[in-house]
């Protein structure tokens, strides 16, 4: 057997066969290198293992109870994790299948997004790969997400796999015949006007949903902690401001997506099908209406203006006010265009605010100098003094 230290993790290989033939001895050398090593916890790869008896699995107990520390089987082939199963072993230990590889070579990208792209793989499969550094807990996370909204009632497409490609890991999906509504207005603008309708509906339908506490996040509590994290790059008044108007946003328990757009949500036999979950917390259904903002208002803002945008929504950008503007419409069974401008007004101090709050979350690690710069653009010469201004509340 191979073993070796990274990360103050004890990696340690087996292969061949366990069984009550060389139990002890596999025992005795395990033992030993546990002894002669130090480390936080230990992972057993179990990939090339073809067979391990009751007699092995006792071993890997023994390895447990002796190093009393966290200890996870990776790799673990279908024949040899149904032992683990069969025996009870997955309820003591937390062992995790071998992933399966996948590729996407020739296979056409449907969707695309800040964690990775979206890949049809044959007619009835659609895979969500993931940025190369994204780890497998992430992903796993992300697939448990799913299942937990999905008992929620909310029509999301439930991965049954997560999978390797190359150095990515990612998510499987059944998803027969489906399409983003990104492509479909991409393939025929004229739809934008139906589409704008349909995704105004399907987050009404989300806003209905009510989440017990606990269940999940508490997206107005998870802002509020990132801005008093702001200390030095804010000052302590404009803090106070913006902590103010946040405490104006009413606590709810309403189910929120989190990051609603056309490249999230797939057309499967004529329903409206999320296929992804990652973000979604509860709170006020404003927090929702103001993401929509940061994905379709300020590009629409930007077309206005005479800019040139980059497309990140998935089809031109001057289908970005239509779509904008029809959903706020429909959401809120608007027909007057004055009404629709002063809604749109009413969201946009938080859309700032969350636009910051993702420019440098996404990101991560930047100079002070760029947090500076998104924090003075966004909030300081835009957001705060139209959260001041504000002599309505949309909530």
């Amino acid at each position: 057997m191979d073993a070796k230290v990274e990360n103050n993790v004890l990696k340690i290989a087996l292969d061949g066969r366990i069984d009550s033939n060389n139990a002890g001895e596999t025992e005795k050398e395990l033992l030993e290198i546990w002894e002669a090593n130090t480390a936080d916890s230990c992972v057993i790869d179990v990939d090339n293992l073809e067979y391990i008896s009751s007699a092995g699995l006792r071993v890997l107990m023994k390895l447990r109870k002796k190093s009393k520390k966290p200890l996870d089987v990776v790799n673990a082939s279908n024949e040899v994790y149904d032992i683990f199963q069969v025996t009870g072993f997955t309820e003591l230990l937390n062992v995790k299948k071998k992933l399966r590889e996948v590729s996407v070579e020739g296979c056409e990208m449907i969707g695309s997004g800040g964690y990775g792209k979206v890949y049809r793989i044959d007619p009835e499969t659609i895979v969500k790969l993931y940025n190369p550094g994204i780890s497998a807990e992430f992903v796993e996370g992300e697939r448990a997400q799913a299942q937990k909204t999905f008992l929620l009632g909310v029509p999301t497409a439930i991965s049954y796999d997560v999978v390797r490609c190359g150095e990515c890991y990612g998510l499987v999906f059944e998803m027969l015949n489906a399409d983003t509504v990104a492509h479909i207005i991409s393939s025929d603008s004229a739809k934008v006007s139906e589409y704008a309708g349909r995704m105004a509906e399907l987050i009404k339908e989300l806003h209905k949903i009510e989440v017990e506490e606990g269940e999940l996040p508490d997206r107005r509590e998870k802002v509020k902690e990132w801005v008093n994290s702001l200390k030095g790059f804010l000052t302590d008044e404009e803090i106070d401001k913006i902590l103010f108007y946040l405490s104006s946003i009413p606590k709810r328990q309403t189910f929120l997506h989190g990051d609603f757009h056309t490249k999230n949500v797939m057309e499967q036999n004529g329903e409206l099908v999320l296929i992804d979950v990652g973000d979604a917390a509860v709170g006020h259904p404003i927090f929702d209406i103001a993401q929509m903002y940061l994905c379709y208002g300020f590009l629409a803002d930007a077309v206005r203006q005479g800019r040139q945008p980059k497309e990140l929504i998935g089809f031109p950008v001057e289908l970005a006010e239509p779509m904008w503007r029809g959903q706020i419409k429909a959401y809120f069974g608007l027909s007057d265009e004055e009404e629709i401008d002063k809604k749109i007004a009413m969201i946009f101090p938080l859309a700032c605010l969350l636009a910051a709050y993702h420019g440098l979350s996404i990101r991560g690690e930047i100079s002070d100098d760029m947090k500076r710069a998104i924090l003075d653009g966004l909030l300081c010469k835009q957001g705060i003094p139209a959260m001041e201004k504000a002599s309505e509340v949309i909530w």
